[in-house]
């Protein structure tokens, strides 16, 4: 006997910095071409952060913009869990200073770090604590400044990140609604293949780590393409066998906007038209645990998913690592 609550997505935000960095302004950093740029990965331009602003910044941006759309108070919230790999600082965890800014007195908080995978994995953990009945409303936030940790000499990796936030609220949803299943993944074994090598306690800031670049991305560009198509498409028919449904049963598609040719593989494995898909890889880059949140919140405000739809989540990322999700929507009787 099932004794746990079914839990879903009852309000969506985001948050993107007003600064526009397109493949035209990379032309004259590195040696790349908006044509390159755009052919390999899909991206036109990417949004960047100003001077001064941090991480908990647009957290509490995207935070506040979901519990509005959720009709839900902040005093109301039980829990509030940030994933990210850009924190406003190694401790205290971003998500206490989102607490405190957004007046969420009597939540809980914590960073969860999964890499591009953290909502996905933010999003399940919160999840449980809501079906178990221990709390009745968690905040996920997926929020990256990744500006701030490119090498902004490597065309290979400064062409395709992002700064963004985006955010769900949790709570109970009728019986057969929410998410029905979710699937969560590791291969600690790629894990160098991308990394932020220093800034921890293998190697702390010296001034050598520092002049070596050390404390920026590293990425071994096609190891992650093969991982990634194949890990995406696995753990979608996963999740979506986890449900008891099949890749018939879905109407919309919200991958991680990692990389185009990683998301039509996806595609292509659940056998979607193009148009079942969320992009916006082409406006805002990789936004790593952003993404996903920021797409579905997108999806959400240009009606492309409605009640009772069947929407499946899907990422990869740092670690490394691969989750997916399988939600039936659930908009209110009127939605």
């Amino acid at each position: 006997m099932n004794m746990l609550r079914p839990v879903g997505i009852v309000g969506t935000g985001m948050y993107v910095p007003p600064k526009v960095v397109t493949n035209a302004d990379l032309e004259k950093l590195v040696d790349t071409s908006d044509e390159w740029i755009w052919t390999r990965t899909g991206i036109r331009e990417r949004r960047q952060v100003e001077p001064g602003m941090v991480t908990s910044d647009m957290c509490v941006e995207a935070g506040r913009q979901a519990l509005a759309n959720a009709g839900v108070a902040a005093e109301e919230v039980d829990l509030v869990i940030v994933a990210t790999v850009t924190p406003d600082m190694m401790f205290p965890a971003t998500a206490c200073i989102v607490q405190d800014r957004l007046g969420a007195s009597r939540a809980g908080a914590f960073d969860l770090e999964a890499g591009c995978t953290g909502f996905i994995y933010g999003m399940t953990v919160g999840q449980q604590f809501i079906a178990t009945g221990m709390y009745d409303t968690v905040l996920v936030i997926g929020a990256e400044i990744f500006s701030r940790i490119i090498n902004w000499t490597d065309r290979s990796t400064c062409v395709l990140f992002g700064d963004g936030a985006g955010a769900v609220v949790l709570r109970p949803v009728p019986e057969g609604y929410g998410i029905l299943s979710a699937v969560l993944g590791s291969d600690g074994s790629g894990g160098p293949s991308l990394c932020q090598p220093a800034g921890g306690v293998k190697l702390p800031a010296s001034a050598e780590t520092v002049a070596s670049n050390l404390h920026t991305i590293h990425m071994q560009g096609s190891d992650v393409f093969k991982f990634a198509v194949r890990a995406m498409g696995e753990a979608s028919v996963q999740a979506l066998e986890r449900a008891g449904l099949t890749k018939e049963d879905v109407d919309y598609l919200i991958p991680h906007q990692a990389n185009i040719r990683i998301m039509e593989a996806s595609l292509k494995r659940l056998e979607l038209p193009a148009e079942k898909m969320h992009v916006n890889l082409d406006r805002y880059g990789n936004v790593s645990s952003a993404s996903i949140p920021m797409a579905l919140h997108e999806a959400i405000q240009e009606g492309k998913v409605n009640n009772g739809d069947i929407v499946v989540l899907v990422a990869f990322g740092a670690g490394l690592t691969w989750g997916a999700s399988v939600v039936r929507w659930w908009m209110g009787p009127e939605g």
